[in-house]
């Protein structure tokens, strides 16, 4: 019998390797059935033991682990409230045992003083924004603190680049566990110490005498000197000396643009003749010092301007020198486009004694119009003038209203205003603002009235602010006062006309609803009803 029998028949390879996965695919799910049902039953029978009674296998670690409850407890507690007769009374604590004796000076640069006294600031001050804080320095006693701060009133129309400027002292008193108490807060510029001294000069006023004043005027000019490398423009004579300040300033901006224009130096006298309108002696006024009324400082920050009677003084050395020489325009007409190309040193515009074609600023009109931009961003107002109007506005908190209300000559003059003087009468002024400001408000009344118990009738419905309500900010004890005098060679400065106007109508514009006269009272026009705007 021939071949081999089926039981000696080999399996095929292949059939081999599929039968050894088989096998082993079920070999791995009865194991993994087994463990599953180990892993049961322990979880089942299995207790843990009691951590409580549990015996440690590790040191112990007798550090403390510090949570944010407990940085939240090292920070100091705060409470904050006002008394009725306007003291704070915010305090903060350490949380922490008082080392040092109660009675010990109060450091001011300590942080938790400096933190308080900003708090309470922020708090009495609630309708401003607050831009920065100063550093506290010890005031006038180991227990005062003086602090400066610049803020912006958080309504108003207000100069993108203008912050108010007020510093303070703070009265500051420590108990036993180590916190500080703000016990009183000192009215508008009470904190002489935070004053920023100004250069040169501890006490912060400006030196006047002739030296400084050449100095402050000559800053404008490239190194502070009166410089050959430099090309210079000077108006003399004209019929604009002792007019109004409108106008003054209206002719100063056009020599101004035109200088800026011929990229020349300005010559440029810094006293000021002040107009019989704005005199207690009614009669016009020489020598006022341009300081009084702007800010010198910014105008020479802004531009290339120097003072007339120091560049004089150079002129005439330098022309003995042989310097180069002087190019004289004698009518106004002259534009500046066509003294572009003049190489000369100094353009001198000199004007006549006809008025009106004497005027400085006739110079900018006609085709000049479009050419010279007048540089109002140049000319702002004093300084010393602005911190009157700071402490005016910090007194209200700066949450006022304001209504300008124009009486004097134009009311008695029933001829081109027949309605003003009916218009701003106290029960016209009352009807007109019930439905423009709320009951109960802070007005400050902007006028030339000059008897402000005309409005008193408003009283009953209104908290009234005047400017002369606040005549301690420039009375003989008041900083204006002293700083003014030392301009003025130790002459006391005369609180005039303009300088009323200017204060006015900056502390007007702060108020957060401003009510027009010729706008929301009356139904005349501004300049008469011959100058009414025609209505197209």
């Amino acid at each position: 019998m021939s071949g081999r029998s089926p039981l000696h028949t080999r399996p095929k390879p292949e059939k081999i390797g599929k039968n050894i996965l088989a096998v082993m695919a079920n070999l791995t799910c009865v194991m993994f059935a087994f463990a599953i049902l180990i892993f049961t039953l322990i979880a089942a029978i299995y207790k843990p033991e009691d951590p409580h009674l549990s015996q440690p296998t590790f040191t112990s670690d007798h550090t403390i682990a510090k949570t944010s409850d407990d940085y939240l407890n090292l920070r100091p507690s705060t409470q904050t409230g006002f008394s009725d007769d306007g003291a704070s009374n915010v305090s903060t604590s350490s949380g922490l045992e008082c080392v040092g004796n109660s009675d010990e000076p109060i450091d001011c640069i300590n942080p938790e003083v400096f933190h308080l006294m900003m708090r309470v600031t922020i708090e009495m001050f609630k309708d401003v924004h607050f831009y920065k804080f100063g550093k506290p320095v010890r005031g006038s006693n180991s227990s005062t603190c003086d602090m400066a701060w610049r803020y912006r009133p958080k309504e108003g129309n207000l100069n993108a680049d203008a912050f108010n400027k007020d510093y303070r002292r703070f009265v500051i008193s420590r108990n036993e566990d180590c916190s500080f108490n703000v016990v009183g807060v000192g009215e508008y510029h009470t904190g002489l110490n935070a004053r920023k001294p100004k250069k040169g000069n501890q006490r912060g006023f400006e030196k006047m005498n002739t030296s400084s004043k050449q100095a402050e005027s000559s800053a404008g000019v490239v190194g502070g000197l009166f410089s050959d490398r430099k090309k210079y423009l000077v108006y003399t004579g004209g019929g604009d000396r002792c007019k109004s300040m409108n106008h003054y300033l209206w002719s100063l901006s056009c020599a101004l643009g035109e200088a800026r224009y011929l990229n020349r130096t300005f010559v440029m006298d810094f006293s000021v003749c002040l107009s019989s309108k704005y005199t207690a002696s009614n009669q016009d006024e020489e020598g006022k010092d341009f300081r009084f009324y702007f800010d010198l400082k910014h105008l020479m920050d802004s531009g290339s301007v120097t003072e007339q009677g120091q560049f004089w003084f150079e002129w005439e050395k330098w022309e003995r020198r042989g310097g180069q020489g002087l190019y004289l325009v004698e009518d106004f007409r002259v534009t500046p486009m066509k003294l572009a190309d003049v190489k000369d040193a100094l353009i001198m515009r000199k004007f006549g004694l006809v008025e009106p074609d004497n005027y400085w600023y006739r110079v900018c009109e006609g085709e000049t119009e479009s050419v010279i931009h007048r540089p109002w961003h140049m000319l702002w107002k004093s300084r010393r003038l602005m911190d009157i109007v700071s402490g005016i506005t910090s007194r209200m908190n700066s949450d006022f209203d304001s209504v300008h209300v124009v009486r004097g000559e134009r009311a008695k003059n029933t001829e081109l205003w027949p309605n003003l003087a009916a218009d701003t009468s106290p029960n016209a002024l009352l009807s007109s603002l019930q439905n423009k400001i709320e009951q109960g408000r802070d007005i400050y009344i902007a006028t030339n009235e000059p008897n402000t118990s005309f409005f008193d009738p408003l009283m009953d419905k209104y908290g009234t602010h005047f400017l002369d309500d606040y005549k301690d900010l420039w009375n003989e004890s008041s900083v204006w006062y002293e700083v003014t005098r030392k301009l003025n060679n130790g002459i006391a400065v005369e609180f005039d006309g303009y300088m009323r106007i200017s204060v006015d109508t900056e502390v007007f514009l702060r108020g957060k609803k401003r009510i027009e006269t010729f706008n929301d009272l009356t139904s005349d026009c501004k300049e008469g009803i011959n100058a009414c705007p025609s209505i197209s």
